[in-house]
Protein backbone atom coordinates (compact mmCIF):
# COMPACT_ATOMS: atom_id res chain seq x y z
CA UNK A 1 0.00 0.00 0.00
CA UNK A 2 0.97 3.33 -0.44
CA UNK A 3 0.79 5.37 2.82
CA UNK A 4 1.90 8.39 4.53
CA UNK A 5 3.15 9.06 7.91
CA UNK A 6 2.56 12.53 9.27
CA UNK A 7 4.17 12.32 12.76
CA UNK A 8 7.07 14.39 13.99
CA UNK A 9 10.75 13.39 13.51
CA UNK A 10 12.91 11.42 14.38
CA UNK A 11 9.72 8.64 15.52
CA UNK A 12 8.17 9.15 11.74
CA UNK A 13 11.02 7.30 10.40
CA UNK A 14 11.20 4.45 12.95
CA UNK A 15 7.22 4.26 12.07
CA UNK A 16 8.06 4.22 8.60
CA UNK A 17 11.00 1.48 8.55
CA UNK A 18 8.42 -0.78 10.71
CA UNK A 19 6.00 -0.33 7.48
CA UNK A 20 8.38 -0.40 4.57
CA UNK A 21 9.54 -3.54 6.29
CA UNK A 22 5.77 -5.04 5.60
CA UNK A 23 6.20 -4.24 2.01
CA UNK A 24 4.56 -0.72 1.98
CA UNK A 25 5.57 2.08 0.42
CA UNK A 26 6.14 5.08 2.71
CA UNK A 27 6.35 8.86 2.27
CA UNK A 28 7.06 11.28 5.20
CA UNK A 29 5.39 14.52 5.88
CA UNK A 30 5.90 15.51 9.61
CA UNK A 31 3.22 17.77 9.71
CA UNK A 32 4.45 19.20 13.24
CA UNK A 33 7.73 20.54 14.47
CA UNK A 34 8.99 19.52 17.69
CA UNK A 35 11.12 22.62 19.45
CA UNK A 36 12.81 21.65 22.91
CA UNK A 37 12.49 24.35 25.63
CA UNK A 38 15.22 25.42 27.55
CA UNK A 39 13.23 25.59 30.81
CA UNK A 40 13.59 25.75 34.40
CA UNK A 41 12.60 22.70 36.42
CA UNK A 42 11.56 24.69 39.80
CA UNK A 43 12.73 24.12 43.42
CA UNK A 44 12.31 19.95 43.26
CA UNK A 45 11.15 18.08 46.28
CA UNK A 46 8.78 16.20 43.40
CA UNK A 47 6.92 12.98 44.59
CA UNK A 48 7.12 11.93 40.81
CA UNK A 49 7.31 12.96 37.92
CA UNK A 50 4.91 12.24 34.77
CA UNK A 51 5.23 12.86 30.88
CA UNK A 52 2.57 11.90 28.20
CA UNK A 53 5.03 12.00 25.19
CA UNK A 54 8.72 10.73 24.09
CA UNK A 55 9.39 14.17 23.06
CA UNK A 56 9.72 15.19 26.76
CA UNK A 57 12.22 12.89 27.54
CA UNK A 58 14.28 14.24 24.33
CA UNK A 59 13.36 17.52 25.82
CA UNK A 60 15.06 16.90 29.87
CA UNK A 61 17.55 14.12 28.89
CA UNK A 62 20.65 16.26 28.53
CA UNK A 63 19.18 18.75 31.37
CA UNK A 64 21.61 19.99 34.23
CA UNK A 65 18.98 18.16 36.56
CA UNK A 66 18.27 14.70 34.82
CA UNK A 67 20.27 12.82 37.26
CA UNK A 68 17.91 14.40 39.75
CA UNK A 69 14.99 13.69 37.96
CA UNK A 70 15.74 10.12 36.85
CA UNK A 71 15.74 9.27 41.13
CA UNK A 72 11.84 9.57 40.68
CA UNK A 73 9.41 7.53 40.07
CA UNK A 74 7.76 8.63 36.76
CA UNK A 75 4.46 8.01 35.16
CA UNK A 76 4.00 7.63 31.79
CA UNK A 77 1.09 7.52 29.00
CA UNK A 78 2.47 4.42 27.24
CA UNK A 79 4.88 2.03 26.15
CA UNK A 80 6.68 4.26 23.55
CA UNK A 81 7.28 7.16 26.29
CA UNK A 82 8.27 4.22 28.91
CA UNK A 83 10.88 3.27 26.66
CA UNK A 84 12.66 6.47 26.11
CA UNK A 85 12.47 7.31 29.46
CA UNK A 86 14.35 3.86 30.11
CA UNK A 87 16.88 4.69 27.60
CA UNK A 88 17.58 8.07 28.72
CA UNK A 89 18.26 6.48 32.43
CA UNK A 90 15.22 6.58 34.25
CA UNK A 91 14.97 3.48 36.55
CA UNK A 92 11.54 3.43 38.12
CA UNK A 93 8.76 3.96 35.21
CA UNK A 94 5.49 2.84 35.72
CA UNK A 95 3.19 3.09 32.16
CA UNK A 96 -0.55 3.41 32.13
CA UNK A 97 -0.64 1.57 28.88
CA UNK A 98 -3.30 3.91 27.47
CA UNK A 99 -4.64 7.74 26.82
CA UNK A 100 -4.08 10.64 29.56
CA UNK A 101 -7.28 9.63 31.23
CA UNK A 102 -5.43 6.49 32.04
CA UNK A 103 -2.79 7.92 33.45
CA UNK A 104 -4.42 10.24 35.72
CA UNK A 105 -6.39 7.26 37.31
CA UNK A 106 -3.03 5.40 37.30
CA UNK A 107 -0.99 8.41 39.23
CA UNK A 108 -4.30 9.18 41.30
CA UNK A 109 -4.21 5.41 42.83
CA UNK A 110 -0.48 5.39 43.22
CA UNK A 111 -0.07 8.87 44.94
CA UNK A 112 -2.98 9.66 46.70
CA UNK A 113 -2.48 12.51 49.68
CA UNK A 114 1.01 12.60 48.60
CA UNK A 115 2.67 15.71 50.35
CA UNK A 116 5.27 16.85 47.71
CA UNK A 117 4.28 18.09 43.99
CA UNK A 118 3.90 16.07 40.51
CA UNK A 119 6.46 17.50 38.41
CA UNK A 120 4.35 17.27 34.69
CA UNK A 121 6.81 17.60 31.24
CA UNK A 122 4.74 18.97 29.58
CA UNK A 123 4.23 20.10 25.69
CA UNK A 124 3.43 23.49 25.70
CA UNK A 125 -0.40 22.62 23.57
CA UNK A 126 -1.91 19.61 25.31
CA UNK A 127 -4.89 17.95 25.63
CA UNK A 128 -5.14 16.61 28.95
CA UNK A 129 -5.56 19.02 32.52
CA UNK A 130 -3.25 17.11 35.00
CA UNK A 131 -3.76 19.13 37.77
CA UNK A 132 -7.43 19.06 37.51
CA UNK A 133 -7.75 15.46 36.77
CA UNK A 134 -5.60 14.69 39.95
CA UNK A 135 -6.99 17.64 42.38
CA UNK A 136 -9.54 15.22 43.59
CA UNK A 137 -6.82 12.64 44.45
CA UNK A 138 -5.10 15.42 46.71
CA UNK A 139 -2.28 15.95 44.37
CA UNK A 140 -0.31 18.95 43.51
CA UNK A 141 0.60 19.18 39.88
CA UNK A 142 3.79 21.74 38.98
CA UNK A 143 3.22 22.23 35.16
CA UNK A 144 6.78 22.41 33.17
CA UNK A 145 6.43 22.98 29.57
CA UNK A 146 9.58 21.30 28.35
CA UNK A 147 8.82 21.32 24.24
CA UNK A 148 6.40 22.56 21.77
CA UNK A 149 4.99 21.11 18.35
CA UNK A 150 4.15 24.00 15.75
CA UNK A 151 1.97 22.80 12.90
CA UNK A 152 3.01 23.23 9.21
CA UNK A 153 0.91 25.32 7.39
CA UNK A 154 1.06 23.87 3.58
CA UNK A 155 1.54 20.57 2.46
CA UNK A 156 5.25 19.55 1.14
CA UNK A 157 4.42 20.13 -2.97
CA UNK A 158 5.71 16.23 -3.54
CA UNK A 159 2.42 15.34 -1.14
CA UNK A 160 0.18 17.93 -2.18
CA UNK A 161 0.49 16.43 -6.07
CA UNK A 162 0.29 13.09 -4.27
CA UNK A 163 -3.04 13.72 -3.28
CA UNK A 164 -4.10 15.42 -5.85
CA UNK A 165 -2.98 12.77 -8.26
CA UNK A 166 -4.59 10.11 -5.87
CA UNK A 167 -1.26 8.42 -5.49
CA UNK A 168 -1.53 7.58 -1.61
CA UNK A 169 -4.23 4.55 -0.32
CA UNK A 170 -3.82 5.79 3.56
CA UNK A 171 -2.33 7.97 5.96
CA UNK A 172 -1.46 7.23 9.75
CA UNK A 173 -2.30 9.62 12.27
CA UNK A 174 -0.97 9.82 15.95
CA UNK A 175 -1.97 13.06 17.29
CA UNK A 176 -4.82 15.35 17.36
CA UNK A 177 -3.11 18.31 16.56
CA UNK A 178 -1.41 16.47 13.34
CA UNK A 179 -4.78 15.33 11.96
CA UNK A 180 -6.06 19.13 12.70
CA UNK A 181 -2.91 20.04 10.75
CA UNK A 182 -3.53 17.54 8.11
CA UNK A 183 -6.99 19.07 7.24
CA UNK A 184 -5.98 22.62 7.96
CA UNK A 185 -3.11 21.98 5.48
CA UNK A 186 -5.33 20.19 2.68
CA UNK A 187 -7.77 23.56 3.16
CA UNK A 188 -5.02 25.88 2.41
CA UNK A 189 -4.11 24.15 -0.82
CA UNK A 190 -7.68 23.88 -2.12
CA UNK A 191 -7.85 20.03 -1.86
CA UNK A 192 -10.07 18.83 1.00
CA UNK A 193 -11.75 16.42 -1.46
CA UNK A 194 -8.81 14.78 -2.69
CA UNK A 195 -7.34 14.59 0.72
CA UNK A 196 -9.75 13.12 2.39
CA UNK A 197 -10.17 10.12 -0.28
CA UNK A 198 -7.55 7.93 1.29
CA UNK A 199 -8.64 6.27 4.27
CA UNK A 200 -7.25 7.26 7.79
CA UNK A 201 -5.79 5.61 10.13
CA UNK A 202 -6.01 7.15 14.08
CA UNK A 203 -4.52 6.41 17.42
CA UNK A 204 -7.97 6.93 18.97
CA UNK A 205 -10.66 8.56 18.37
CA UNK A 206 -9.83 11.74 20.05
CA UNK A 207 -6.96 11.77 17.50
CA UNK A 208 -9.70 11.17 14.81
CA UNK A 209 -12.27 13.99 15.55
CA UNK A 210 -10.77 16.88 12.92
CA UNK A 211 -10.97 14.05 10.19
CA UNK A 212 -14.64 13.09 10.88
CA UNK A 213 -15.60 16.56 11.36
CA UNK A 214 -13.75 17.60 7.64
CA UNK A 215 -16.19 14.58 6.30
CA UNK A 216 -13.09 11.87 5.45
CA UNK A 217 -15.49 9.00 4.77
CA UNK A 218 -12.87 6.03 5.89
CA UNK A 219 -11.52 6.67 8.95
CA UNK A 220 -10.29 3.60 11.40
CA UNK A 221 -9.65 3.65 14.71
CA UNK A 222 -6.77 1.70 17.00
CA UNK A 223 -8.28 -0.69 19.33
CA UNK A 224 -6.11 0.93 22.03
CA UNK A 225 -3.86 3.37 21.80
CA UNK A 226 -0.56 2.37 20.54
CA UNK A 227 1.30 2.01 17.54
CA UNK A 228 0.93 -1.56 17.22
CA UNK A 229 -2.62 -1.62 17.27
CA UNK A 230 -2.48 1.42 14.42
CA UNK A 231 -0.76 -1.49 11.93
CA UNK A 232 -3.53 -3.72 12.21
CA UNK A 233 -6.07 -1.41 11.05
CA UNK A 234 -5.06 -2.37 7.19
Amino acid sequence: MRLLVTRPEPDAQRSAAKLRARGHDVSIVPLLRVEMLHTSLGEGGWCAVAMTSANAVRAVEHHPRLAELVRSPVFVVGRRTAEAARAAGFVNVTSADGNEQDLARLIGARLRGSAGPLLYLAGEDRQCDLGSDLAAAGIRVSIVEVYRATKASRFPLQAEQALIDGRLDGVLHYSRRSAQAYVDCAVAAGILDRAREPFHCCLSSQVAEPLITAGAADVRLATRPEEAALLELF
